[in-house]
């Protein structure tokens, strides 16, 4: 373990300059199961993004302790997790370019002898001098033979889509796996891309108010409704939507019954006469659908206008092994979901919860390592230091003060989170 002094001065250096390393996996909620020689590709398939400046100086420490002989990546193998107890992948699948720090894993299906009703994905890690950096886990994946067509109860609420979750969105034309293009996101304007998606948070809008308003609802989507797609990478935000049943290439103006997983759906633009969101090879254009003279309640769309409709995961680890000598691989990369405050003063107690805690780990507030018992792979609880620690005359101010919470590992390596603690005046 780490000198405590040194460790300090190097967290120091840490929040002056957080040297993050992330890693970012993209993947949908469902997935449907391959038939005989039919293969059903994981669509879209899972992406994994490696993103923070952390991973620039890792290569550059690499590449001064093997003299600067090549130039060394990251590589990544995505495969889905064996049987608890089985060894490995299974289908290893993704490859990464170094300057982009993106890989996809297209050849990922699950043969009709799986018997499992979920799976996580599993993507490993490496350099390509071999020096392992860790293994990541994607959230559960549950396995569908096929879309569902019956109505949709909301009693089966893990098929329905609810506002404010994240949905992916598809189009293949004449049903074809190779013309599959995904709606997503680039330099600012919403383009039709054969390579990479985006995920997008599906929000209920309110139709009755302006669209500058917009206030969010909450509950399951159904057809008929207002919707905004707002992408969670950039924020960018097409304008307010009405969210259509697609049957045949018809619109069905008179359907209101929840939507499920892999539907195939049209979004209409509120207050337009007849106008879809629609793609032309890469660009996103508007449509205009027929009316039908003989049924008034459906209107024919043209192949462009068709999308199918998936929700999607995201998970991120965040790192830092810039400034510790680390040997061994960074996982399992902890999660923190929620905290939990017990007592004040002199005795409060801090409960940290998330996944992939072990006893190895030790919470810090700030540059300042809080005494802490590991209860498990989901609870860590500490003893919050005193705020004497920050700054002996902090007592006699009145303001704040507020704190970022760390996990660091015996050996030093560095986890981030989202969350921090305040002190207020007593």
């Amino acid at each position: 373990p780490f000198q405590s002094s040194l460790l300090r001065d190097s967290v120091r250096r840490y929040l002056q300059l957080p040297a993050d390393q992330k890693v970012l996996i993209l993947h949908a909620k469902v997935a449907q199961k391959s038939y005989g020689n039919e293969k059903r590709f994981f669509c879209p398939p899972p992406c994994v993004y490696l993103s923070g400046p952390g991973w620039k100086l890792k290569q550059e420490q690499i590449k001064c302790s093997l003299k600067g002989h090549y130039y060394v990546r990251p590589c990544g193998v995505v495969g889905r997790v064996r049987k608890v107890g089985g060894a490995g992948l299974e289908l290893p699948a993704a490859s990464f370019c170094p300057w982009q720090g993106f890989g996809c894993a297209k050849a990922l299906y699950i043969s009709d002898a799986d018997k499992r009703k979920h799976f996580r994905l599993v993507l490993k890690l490496f350099f390509s001098n071999g020096q392992e950096i860790g293994t990541f886990h994607s959230k559960l994946i549950k396995v569908i033979s096929k879309p569902s067509q019956k109505k949709q109860s909301l009693k089966n609420t893990d098929l329905c889509i609810s506002s404010g979750s994240k949905v992916s969105l598809f189009n293949r034309l004449r049903s074809q796996t190779v013309s599959t293009r995904y709606l997503s996101v680039e330099g600012g304007a919403f383009i039709a891309s054969a390579r990479q998606w985006a995920a997008f948070t599906l929000h209920l809008a309110d139709e009755r108010c302006a669209r500058s308003e917009f206030p969010l609802r909450e509950g399951y989507i159904r057809y008929g409704s207002v919707v905004q797609l707002v992408c969670t990478a950039t924020g960018i935000t097409l304008p307010p939507l009405i969210i259509r049943k697609v049957t045949k290439q018809y619109a069905m103006l008179d359907v209101d019954e929840p939507i499920s997983q892999l539907h195939k759906c049209a979004f209409q633009f509120q207050g337009s006469d007849r106008m879809y969101l629609c793609l032309s090879t890469e660009k996103v254009i508007q449509f205009q659908a027929s009316p039908c003279p003989k049924e008034t309640n459906r209107e024919l769309l043209n192949d462009g206008s068709c999308w199918t409709i998936i929700g999607t995961e995201v998970v991120e680890y965040t790192f830092s092994e810039s400034l510790a000598c680390i040997h061994q691989p960074v996982s399992p990369v902890p999660l923190i979901s929620a905290l939990q405050l017990t007592g004040g003063g002199d005795v409060a107690m801090l409960e940290v919860q998330g996944e992939y805690f072990h006893a190895h780990l030790k919470v810090w507030f700030g540059d300042v390592e809080a005494e802490t018992m590991y209860r498990g792979p989901k609870s860590l609880v500490c003893v919050v230091p005193d705020v004497s620690a920050f700054g002996s005359d902090w007592r006699w101010l009145r303001y704040p003060i507020t704190v970022p919470l760390l996990l660091i590992r015996d050996d030093g390596l560095i986890y981030s989170s989202s969350f921090t603690f305040t002190y207020t005046p007593e």
